[in-house]
């Protein structure tokens, strides 16, 4: 009997959405591999440097490419969690089941960063590219759009996100993109001007 065809799971999004939690917890309900980009760039030391900027370290992508690649392969699970906000660039399209984009509401991302001690800039282009779907944009871009699936994260606790994403993956709910807007959200409510001034 031939053994399944592995699933590469890609859970992906901004900064504080929860990508970590979600992904941990995910791996743990379907008994997969995870692998937390963030973590093993720093573990295997794949980056050339460190942005004083944005407080992070510059990842040697073609190192980090190879090193999932090994560890993808190399797995006896069925299936892999690749969890990180540029998860969607070191896989090929063909290898990914499904990009699973984690979406938060402003305020409530805006609160998480915070505390996480973002400053100024850091935490104004990061707030951005939440309002500008640069994850979501990404993952469409690379993956195409029958793969890749939104998720609104917003005041729900990971055991309800974990619910969500497993029944896309078991079928029972449907893949889809397009269902958040915050810009139209921030408009309706008056906010929209004062997230733009910061862009």
């Amino acid at each position: 009997m031939s053994k399944p065809e592995k699933r590469i799971i890609v859970i992906t999004g901004t900064p504080g959405v929860g990508k970590t939690s979600a992904s941990g917890s995910l791996a743990l309900r379907l008994k997969a591999a995870p692998i937390h980009l963030g973590e093993l760039i720093e573990r295997e030391k794949l980056f050339s440097g460190s942005d004083e900027k944005r407080g992070s370290l510059i990842a040697e992508m073609e190192k980090v490419r190879e090193r999932v690649q090994q560890l993808i392969s190399s797995s006896e699970r069925r299936d892999i969690i690749v969890e990180g906000h540029f998860a969607v660039d070191v896989l090929p399209c063909e290898m990914v089941h499904r990009v699973f984009v984690l979406r938060r509401n402003l305020e409530e991302l805006k609160d998480i960063l915070v505390k996480r001690g973002f400053e100024r800039e850091k935490l104004w282009e990061n707030l951005s590219a939440e309002i500008l779907d640069v994850c979501l944009w990404d993952a469409v871009n690379l993956c195409g759009v029958g793969k890749v699936c939104e998720v609104d994260v917003t005041g729900r606790c990971i055991e309800k996100i974990v619910d969500e994403i497993l029944s896309v993956l078991e079928g029972e709910k449907e893949c889809k993109v397009g269902k958040i807007d915050w810009l139209g959200e921030l408009e309706a409510e008056g906010k929209l001007d004062l997230y733009l001034k910061h862009m």
